[in-house]
């Protein structure tokens, strides 16, 4: 029976265990969007993991969803990663960049210009700006010449992932953000070739990924995906139709792995499980839902035929997680109101597991 802390080999990588990061934004990136030693040392407590996935990392200034985040669009930006990847590297780690375009869950304030995003219509909720919360605005509609080059965008930060360090690149297709909200029913109201049927739906996730593959390699590129997921307002009809002809287009690129999130059916992911040729990795818990992944839910989807387990919440509060699993011991609290405040505080200061005599 596979187990957490078997081998698995990810494209050129051979991973030592199948315990992954997942990627989380922690804001606490310096201005103009650069890497901080804090973020270095923040990884490299973590690189015990099989992989590590950054947070979220905008692809271009309109891309940016959150103040405090970093990006991969400036030479500085690149440069300024270079001692995190070194110290992830340094301690036997694997790096994987979380690229993340927001597209409609940004805010003026944030990025100084009005978000764009497939259709006019605004995320729900409230998105946060350097002031604090504020409603989501409505955002420009993008375009149909204009869609390619936030595709391609994707593919550009993945170059200069690479240029930094990194051993690749995950494409945030998930929970609410601009891959999402094309893949959206009630977010893309486009009646163009990106709009519409499940196939024009498909389009922009389809091409930012052929576009990634083709300037880093499949093996450099994974993407994560939330099917179902209603974050942001974001609604999806005919899911496992969707997701199924995704899927069907995504195994004809060859990217090193699919991240599916616990925001469908058992039966519809399993059955992307069954029918997804490549490897497989698997969050069992809705991102900020009100229980945090354990041993047993990896254990289950490690059973349902899932490659390797990510794990967000856990690793926050335990850099040593990997070895917590292993050998069973106590899993430590997290504080979520240090999760956005900035500084070392709930970033740096959670300890490995104390032994006592």
């Amino acid at each position: 029976m596979t187990t957490l802390f078997d081998r698995h080999q990810l494209g050129e990588l051979t991973l030592p265990n199948r315990v992954v990061m997942a990627p989380m934004t922690r804001v606490r990136a310096a201005a103009g969007g650069l890497a901080t030693p804090s973020m270095a040392t923040y990884y490299a407590q973590r690189a015990t993991a099989g992989l590590i996935v950054t947070e979220g990392v905008q692809p271009s200034p309109i891309g940016q969803s959150n103040p405090g985040t970093p990006g991969l669009h400036t030479d500085e930006q690149v440069v300024a990663w270079r001692p995190v990847t070194g110290a992830v590297h340094a301690n036997g780690g694997r790096v994987f960049a979380q690229i993340m375009h927001g597209g409609r869950v940004s805010h003026p304030d944030t990025i100084g210009m009005q978000p764009v995003g497939p259709s006019q219509v605004a995320a729900d909720g409230d998105v946060f700006t350097p002031a604090g919360p504020r409603p989501a605005p409505m955002p420009r509609a993008l375009a149909t010449s204009e869609v390619p080059e936030h595709a391609r965008s994707y593919a550009e930060a993945a170059r200069r992932a690479v240029d930094a360090g990194f051993d690749g690149v995950e494409l945030h297709g998930a929970n609410g953000y601009l891959i999402s909200q094309f893949l959206s029913s009630n977010a893309n109201l486009r009646t163009d070739r990106y709009g519409g049927s499940t196939a024009n739906r498909i389009r922009f996730a389809v091409e930012a990924v052929a576009a990634t593959v083709d300037a880093v390699g499949a093996a450099r590129t994974g993407i994560r995906l939330s099917p179902g997921g209603g974050f942001w307002g974001v609604e999806e009809r005919d899911v496992p139709v969707l997701y199924g002809e995704l899927r069907n287009e995504l195994a004809a690129l060859g990217p090193a792995y699919v991240h599916l999130e616990a925001t469908a059916d058992e039966e519809v992911l399993s059955g992307l499980r069954r029918a997804w040729p490549g490897t497989l990795i698997m969050n069992p818990s809705l991102p900020m839902g009100p229980k945090q992944a354990g041993p047993a839910d990896a254990d289950r989807w490690l059973g349902l035929g899932a490659d390797l387990i990510s794990f967000g919440r856990a690793f926050v509060a335990n850099p040593d997680l990997v070895e917590r699993l292993r050998t069973n011991l106590p899993i430590a609290p997290v504080d979520e109101a240090t999760y956005y405040q900035g500084g070392d505080a709930g970033y740096l200061t959670y300890p490995a597991y104390q032994h006592t005599a």
